[in-house]
């Protein structure tokens, strides 16, 4: 791994940044219509316990990564076959994010822009961040994170002094009774975005002061998802239900119509801009944890050696993974999920901290075992 160190704050600022992601651009939980945002709200409680469960392993093993504590639980050969196994899982979700994107940005701004030429340049770009180093990206995070701020606290004061807000639209809450907002907390908000956190395994060996992992990354998810919860709130206010659930990208169909004073208007920039942050810290985290996790996985003394090889592979993988835009969509809801969040986001994880306590029981009750023994030879 990287010989690198970021602080508590930066940790705090790269999971905000990676949380809210694209989650905050796309209709996160519309199938809940108006109630959105209590799926989301409890998909953000379901993460937090989830991360408890990565932060308990961190905690077994806080000098290591995933790729490598696995392998101490499970034993060398099935745990290197898991290493692997999320690896894989960490190249595909990056290449998944990449082609989110890019297809965002073909549908709105670049309409007459090639696709595999929109995401190349984001993967060159986010490519020389791997090479430079985590720490390098997690500076760039906290630059980021001022400009994201601004930028939404502007927008928020213009939605409201624009009047484009109509609390009606949000009632009446739980219509469907609570069965809707339960599968779609289950189905989509858990894994995404805050069962994503799985990735920070990876990334934890990195803090400078370990003890404050917990607190710096639930605090970062707790703000992301109350940010993803007010936008989600904001979006089917100012666009209605109907609306909501129909556009792909709510949130710039809401600052489309911001309007005031008959002078500030089409402040589609906020959303573009925001996009390319967003795009740039969410792959970039799940490539950096690829690299790595293979250099762990297979030796090798400089991982950036694996930059290209690993960034080819996104970038196609984000190519061929869907053949139009319904499909990559449809995969993403019906078959990611159940196939690959559940498992690797939920499943191995808790199966491996029962273990891993298993084996700690295990390796203390030897230890006084073998204390006793010794005492007992003394006094013979």
């Amino acid at each position: 791994m990287e010989k690198a160190k970021i602080s508590a704050k930066q940790l705090f600022v790269v999971v905000v940044l990676f949380e809210m992601g694209s989650a905050i651009l796309v209709g996160l939980a519309s199938s809940a219509k108006q109630d959105a945002w209590i799926a989301i709200l409890l998909g953000m409680v379901g993460g937090i316990t989830l991360f408890l469960v990565y932060h308990r392993l961190f905690v077994f093993y806080p000098d290591l990564p995933l790729t490598s504590y696995v392998q101490k639980i499970v034993g060398k050969w099935m745990g290197r076959m898991l290493a692997l196994l999320y690896i894989v899982y960490f190249i595909y979700i990056a290449g998944r994010v990449l082609r989110d994107f890019g297809e965002l940005l073909t549908a709105t701004i670049y309409t007459n822009t090639p696709l595999i030429f929109l995401i190349t340049i984001l993967m060159i770009t986010i490519s020389y961040a791997i090479q430079k180093g985590f720490e390098v990206i997690a500076r760039v995070g906290e630059i980021f994170f001022i400009v994201v701020y601004l930028m939404a606290i502007a927008g928020f004061f213009l939605i409201i002094f624009s009047g484009l807000i109509h609390l009606e639209n949000l009632k009446p809450m739980v219509e469907n009774g609570w069965m809707p907002i339960i599968k779609t907390t289950l189905r989509e908000t858990l894994n995404f975005p805050f069962g994503e956190m799985i990735v920070f395994t990876m990334l934890l060996p990195y803090l400078n002061k370990p003890e404050k992992a917990r607190v710096m990354c639930i605090s970062g998810m707790v703000l992301s998802g109350i940010n993803i919860t007010i936008a989600s709130v904001i979006n089917v206010a100012t666009l209605g239900v109907d609306l909501f659930v129909r556009a792909p990208y709510p949130l710039l169909a809401t600052v489309s119509k911001i309007q005031l004073a008959q002078f500030i208007e089409r402040l589609d920039v906020l959303f573009m801009l925001y996009l390319m942050i967003a795009g740039f810290i969410k792959v970039a985290i799940f490539y950096y944890a690829a690299v790595i996790g293979t250099a762990d996985l297979f030796h090798f003394k400089d991982y950036r050696k694996l930059t290209l090889p690993i960034g080819t592979i996104v970038l196609l993988a984000a190519m061929f993974m869907a053949q139009n835009y319904m499909e990559h969509i449809k995969e993403g809801l019906d078959v990611v999920p159940i196939f690959l969040h559940w498992p690797l986001q939920i499943m191995i994880p808790v199966l491996l901290l029962v273990i891993a306590y298993l084996r700690k029981k295990i390796s203390q009750k030897q230890s006084l075992a073998d204390v006793s023994q010794t005492a007992d030879g003394a006094d013979a």
